[in-house]
C-alpha cells in the first residue's frame, strides 16, 4: 500500500512538473544586454556579429554550424547530393516549416533568397562568381550547378545567407519575416528590438549542439537592449536589470562570481589574435625576416600581458583551437616559447639592414597593445630594431590598406566555419599574401567534396602558411558574458543564442 501511494505520488509530482514547464514556455521574458544598436536586421547587407546574433532567432540558413563548426542541415532536410564531378548540388528541403506570416517555406523562396544573397553579401558575390545556376527541383528541393568546385559552399551557406519569403524580398527589406523561432515584433532604436515566440515555429530534430539540432522557444519574448558601456552591461547584470549581458570585461569576472545575482560564463575559443606582416612592400617581403619574427616571438608571454589570467586564453600552434574539426598540428614550426638565437641567424642571412619594423597596434582593443608590447621586447631581443606605432583602430584600419606606411599589425579574428574564409589567406586582404603554393594548396582545397578530403587539403594549407610566413598566431582567447541567477539552459557560442532557454 505504502509502495502504491508512493507512486502515486511520484506521478503527481511529474504532473506538476510537465505543467510547470509548459508554464515556462508561456509567459518567460530574458532581457538581453547587446555591446549595442544593430546597424540594419539584415544580415545579407552587414553580416556583423551584433546582427547575427538577432538575427538567428528570426531568421534561418540552410546549413548551420554544430559544436564542432561543420555546417549541418538547419533548413535544409539532409546534407546535398554531389554529382560525381563535384558540381552539382542538390539539396533537399524540410517540409512543413512556415514563415512567420504564415506562408510556407518552399524552393521558390530559396532560389530568391540565395539569388538576393549573392547579389548584395560579400561572401555571396564570391559564390556568385563559381555558381552556373540555382534552380527549384520541385517544391522541396533545389539544384546549384557550378562552374568549377567549390569546397566552402556549404559553409558559406550556414552564415548570413538567410532564407526569406520570395514576396518580402526587396532591394531594401521593409519587413523581417524569417522562419526562425522567434519573429520581430517591435524594434525602437537605441532602446531594444523585441521578438516574441512563433507559435507554428517547427524546429529541426536532434540534439542541441552550437547552433544545430533542437530550436525550443521557451521564453515568451525575448528583448536586445543596446548598453555600449561594458561598465553599464555589468552594473544591470549585477542589479537584476538584464537576464543575459554579452562581452563583459575579464576584470568583471570575480565581481559578478560574488554578486549572487549573476554567474560569469566563458566561451572558450571566441577568436584567436594575430600579427599579419607586409608581403608586398618593405622589409618583410623577404621570407627569411617574416620567418625570424615568427621564431623570435613568446605566444605564452603574449597573451598573458594581454589577458592577465590564463582562464581567458590558451597558446596553441595549430591556426584552429582543439575542439574544432579543423584542428591540426600539421606545419607547426617557429612557435615557442621564442627562440632569439634562431631569429638572429635567420636576420644575419636575410642581410637585415637595421631598417626599424614598423608595428602597429591600437589601444582601443587594450589587448591588441599589450601583445605589441611584449612583441617589441622579444623582436628587439632578436636583433631588430622596432618602431611601435599606436594609434586609433580607425586610423590603423586606413594605413594597413597602403603597403608603403607598415610592417606588422595586430588584428583578431574568429574562427570561421571555412578555413578558405580566414582573413589572411586572401590574397587582397592587408598583408597581400600571394604565392605559388598558397594558390596550389588553397587549389587543392577547393577541389575537394568530401570532408576527409578538405581536412587533408587544409593541412596542406597550414603548413604552406607557416612556411610563407604571412602571419603568427598569438594565441586563442575566450570571451566573458554573464547570465542572471535562475536563467537555465543557456548554453555558451560565439554568437549568444536564446532557444531552449528558461527565464528566471
Amino acid at each position: 500500500m505504502k509502495n502504491a501511494l508512493f507512486l502515486m505520488t511520484l506521478a503527481a509530482m511529474a504532473g506538476t512538473s510537465s505543467l510547470a514547464i509548459a508554464q515556462a514556455k508561456t509567459d518567460g521574458v530574458l532581457t538581453v544586454a547587446t555591446i549595442g544598436e544593430p546597424p540594419t536586421l539584415d544580415a545579407m547587407q552587414t553580416p556583423t556579429d551584433i546582427v547575427l546574433m538577432i538575427d538567428q532567432h528570426i531568421f534561418e540558413t540552410l546549413f548551420t554550424y554544430d559544436i564542432k563548426w561543420k555546417s549541418v542541415p538547419l533548413l535544409a532536410a539532409s546534407q546535398p547530393t554531389i554529382s560525381e564531378d563535384g558540381l552539382t548540388y542538390r539539396i533537399p528541403l524540410r517540409e512543413g516549416v512556415k514563415f512567420h506570416d504564415g506562408s510556407d517555406f518552399d524552393a521558390k523562396d530559396v532560389v530568391a533568397s540565395l539569388t538576393r544573397w549573392m547579389a548584395v553579401n560579400s561572401k555571396g558575390k564570391q559564390v556568385a562568381g563559381v555558381v552556373d545556376s540555382i534552380a527549384e527541383d520541385g517544391d522541396h528541393a533545389v539544384t546549384i550547378k557550378l562552374k568549377s568546385r567549390y569546397a566552402p559552399l556549404l559553409a558559406t551557406l550556414s552564415q548570413a545567407s538567410i532564407i526569406l519569403p520570395s514576396e518580402k524580398i526587396a532591394d531594401t527589406l521593409t519587413e523581417f519575416v524569417g522562419t526562425g523561432p522567434y519573429a520581430l515584433k517591435e524594434r525602437k532604436p537605441d532602446q531594444y528590438t523585441q521578438l516574441v515566440r512563433f507559435e507554428d515555429y517547427k524546429s529541426p530534430d536532434g540534439e542541441p549542439s552550437n547552433y544545430a539540432g533542437k530550436r525550443e522557444a521557451i521564453a515568451k519574448e525575448i528583448r536586445f537592449v543596446p548598453v555600449p558601456d561594458a561598465n553599464t552591461r555589468v552594473e544591470g547584470l549585477i542589479s537584476g536589470q538584464f537576464d543575459f549581458a554579452d562581452s563583459l570585461p575579464v576584470s568583471a569576472f570575480e565581481r559578478v562570481e560574488a554578486s549572487g545575482k549573476a554567474k560569469p560564463v566563458i566561451y572558450e575559443n571566441a577568436g584567436w589574435a594575430s600579427l599579419n606582416m607586409n608581403m608586398k612592400e618593405g622589409l618583410l617581403t623577404k621570407k627569411a625576416l617574416r620567418q625570424a619574427v615568427q621564431s623570435a616571438l613568446n605566444p605564452s608571454d603574449m597573451m598573458l600581458a594581454a589577458f592577465s589570467d590564463k582562464r581567458f586564453f590558451s597558446v596553441d600552434g595549430s591556426i584552429f583551437p582543439k575542439g574544432s574539426f579543423w584542428h591540426t598540428e600539421a606545419g607547426v614550426v617557429r612557435y615557442g616559447e621564442g627562440d632569439p638565437e634562431t631569429a638572429a641567424k635567420l636576420i644575419a642571412e636575410a642581410g637585415y639592414d637595421g631598417t626599424p619594423i614598423r608595428l602597429m597596434t591600437s589601444r582601443q582593443y587594450e589587448f591588441h597593445y599589450k601583445i605589441g608590447e611584449v612583441a617589441k621586447a622579444y623582436l628587439e631581443a632578436a636583433g631588430f630594431k622596432v618602431d611601435l606605432q599606436v594609434v586609433d583602430w580607425a586610423t590603423l584600419t586606413t594605413r594597413r590598406a597602403d603597403p608603403k606606411q607598415w610592417d606588422i599589425f595586430i588584428t583578431h579574428s574568429n574562427f570561421p566555419g571555412d578555413p578558405t574564409t580566414i582573413n589572411t589567406i586572401t590574397d587582397t586582404y592587408p598583408g597581400w599574401y600571394v604565392s605559388d603554393q598558397k594558390a596550389k594548396a588553397v587549389a587543392a582545397y577547393m577541389d575537394a567534396t568530401s570532408d576527409e578530403a578538405k581536412f587533408k587539403a587544409w593541412e596542406g594549407i597550414q603548413t604552406v602558411i607557416y612556411d610563407d610566413a604571412p602571419l603568427f598566431k598569438a594565441g586563442n582567447f575566450n570571451a566573458l558574458t554573464g547570465v542572471a541567477t535562475g536563467v537555465s539552459g543557456y548554453m555558451p557560442t560565439y554568437w549568444p543564442h536564446f532557444w531552449n532557454v528558461t527565464p528566471k
